[in-house]
């Protein structure tokens, strides 16, 4: 999402939904309209309706991180090539990698006014990790000394403050960690990390219906799982300052319908063509047709609480991985726009490795035997959760079938209407299977695709795999002495997941998406996140 940006399930992290988005109007500046209700000089592009509440901290999911990224914005961010670039902070320092110093640039604002100051982040942070507070991102705090005392594993909390910050003055803070983390700056780039006015805390709900931020753009509306509506702030000082009048964000209940409007003009930006129209939206939309990629990875999650893959044996899941024909189904269904995955990691990311394994290469025989060899799956039949709303069903019916003509396990599609109903059921525990899983860079490091998924108390661990032996090599790669130790040390705990298993790596995405004739300078993050900041009007 990222989460981003995230996280983005897609953390801040990020789930990537190829699209979930029917049509909403508009309103706001000025009185010149297109024929679909959007103002003179907004941008339009689909983006679905958030699973949460627009929080920073309880935003996981691609939906909602576009929203939250043009309202909010946090100490430093990446470029397109994903080197950091200092948003709200002057500087991110430190010696050790256990005390970070953070200065801030002076006199930015909230939308109302108030001052963006060191206690905003420190009271917001304490905020998001309180397990009072129910935040699906209050994992990303863990590194905060006295994270614990407000966050325990069960009880309730000791304290409301983390003791590991400390306000300076206005504009400096400190970050004292539990144990260095040589990669800690990367992961303030995560929009998790944003500060909050004064006025959150009177009411957090009614805050998250109409936020109030720091960012480029200040809330208008939401029609719910219609349309979220923003306007370009002209007093934003940061290097992302909007060159448009604002965005809408509209709900679309299929990829196809979003396609259909670029092409007639009655929306100007698509994130992700669908199945259907990948072989001839270059030729539909010409010059506004993006083929580019990114850093994310599409996999196969089981839920490891289910009758059919508690207990099961990674031999099992090796040979399921190997019964898929990737090369083929990248190459038919999905139009050459993916690239079969070698690792749990994208190209895009510091660490990422070709792991050279049997188990992510296609062997039919190699795959029954391995299934027979680790007592095969319950029943011979398991099922694959998915969003209807984001052009999956087609790869997801041919990795079925690959894997029934190979093996002779039955697997089928079990598709839940929209994206947030995904996210809803993984989040409760009710998938019956296994489950589409998407990650896109909350930053560019391995890390993030390897310990936000897999570490047994990560937040986004939707599998709830669970290995003591992967998180001491964890523990071991986050007390490296520097970011290339760091790095090196999640290398091996790579390796190590091959043998594991949480997931079946499939392919790496590449997003093919395109804007209509109505905008231009549509450019692309190293997310996939297409920058709305920079996109103007005709």
């Amino acid at each position: 999402m990222r989460g981003a940006k995230s996280a983005k399930w897609v953390a801040g992290a990020a789930i990537i939904a190829l699209a979930a988005t029917a049509c909403g109007g508009g309103s706001g500046d000025g009185d010149k309209k297109n024929t679909s209700g959007q103002p003179a000089g907004y941008v339009s592009i689909d983006v679905g309706e958030p699973q949460k509440l627009l929080m920073p901290a309880d935003t996981n999911e691609s939906n909602g991180s576009y929203v939250i990224q043009s309202l909010f914005t946090q100490l430093l961010d990446f470029d397109s090539k994903g080197e950091i670039v200092l948003t709200n902070a002057e500087s991110v320092e430190t010696e050790d990698s256990k005390t970070w110093t953070v200065k801030l640039k002076k006199g930015w604002k909230f939308h109302n006014g108030e001052d963006v100051t060191a206690q905003s982040y420190i009271d917001a942070w304490n905020w998001y990790a309180n397990v009072k507070n129910k935040q699906q991102n209050a994992f990303w705090f863990a590194d905060i000394k006295g994270y614990a005392d407000v966050h325990p594993e069960k009880g309730e909390p000791k304290a409301d403050k983390m003791s590991g910050l400390t306000a300076v003055d206005d504009t400096t803070f400190t970050i004292e960690l539990a144990e260095k983390v040589p990669y800690f700056n990367y992961k303030l780039g995560y929009s998790t990390f944003a500060p909050l006015p004064k006025v959150f805390y009177d009411d957090p709900k009614a805050f998250g219906l109409k936020p109030i931020g720091n960012g480029p753009y200040t809330f208008e509306k939401w029609d719910r799982k219609k349309l979220i509506q923003v306007k370009a702030w002209d007093q934003y000082q940061g290097p992302n300052k909007a060159a448009n009048k604002g965005i809408q964000f509209k709900n679309y209940t299929t990829v196809e319908a979003a396609y259909a409007d670029v092409v007639s003009g009655n929306l100007d930006i698509i994130r992700q063509v669908g199945p259907r129209d990948l072989p001839k939206y270059k030729s539909d939309l010409g010059d506004g047709a993006i083929e580019q990629p990114y850093a994310a990875i599409q996999t196969l999650v089981p839920a490891f609480y289910t009758d059919t893959f508690k207990d099961i044996d990674p031999k099992v899941l090796q040979g399921l991985s190997m019964a898929i024909d990737r090369d083929t189904i990248t190459k038919t269904v999905l139009n050459s726009t993916r690239t079969p995955a070698t690792s749990f990691t994208p190209p895009q990311v510091k660490g990422n490795q070709q792991l050279e394994s049997d188990f992510l290469k296609f062997d039919p025989v190699k795959a029954k035997a391995l299934i027979k060899e680790g007592g095969g799956v319950p029943g011979d039949k398991f099922s694959i959760q998915y969003n209807a709303d984001g052009g999956h069903k087609e790869w997801v019916t041919a990795v079925c079938e690959s894997i029934r003509n190979s093996t002779g396990i039955d697997c089928v599609g079990d598709a839940k209407p929209d994206f947030p109903t995904d996210l809803e059921a993984r989040d409760n525990d009710e998938v019956k299977g296994m489950y589409r899983g998407g990650w896109v860079a909350d930053y560019p490091v391995n890390v993030n695709f390897i310990k936000e998924l897999y570490h047994s108390k990560a937040e986004s661990n939707n599998g709830r795999f669970s290995d003591k032996e992967i998180d001491e090599l964890m523990a071991k790669g986050d007390k490296a002495d520097s970011l290339e130790e760091s790095v090196a040390a999640y290398q091996e705990v790579e390796k190590a997941l091959v043998e594991k298993m949480p997931a079946i790596p499939l392919w790496y995405y590449r997003i093919n998406g395109g804007h209509g004739k109505n905008v231009d300078n549509v450019k692309v993050d190293f997310h996939g996140d297409l920058e709305l900041t920079g996109v103007t009007t005709k």
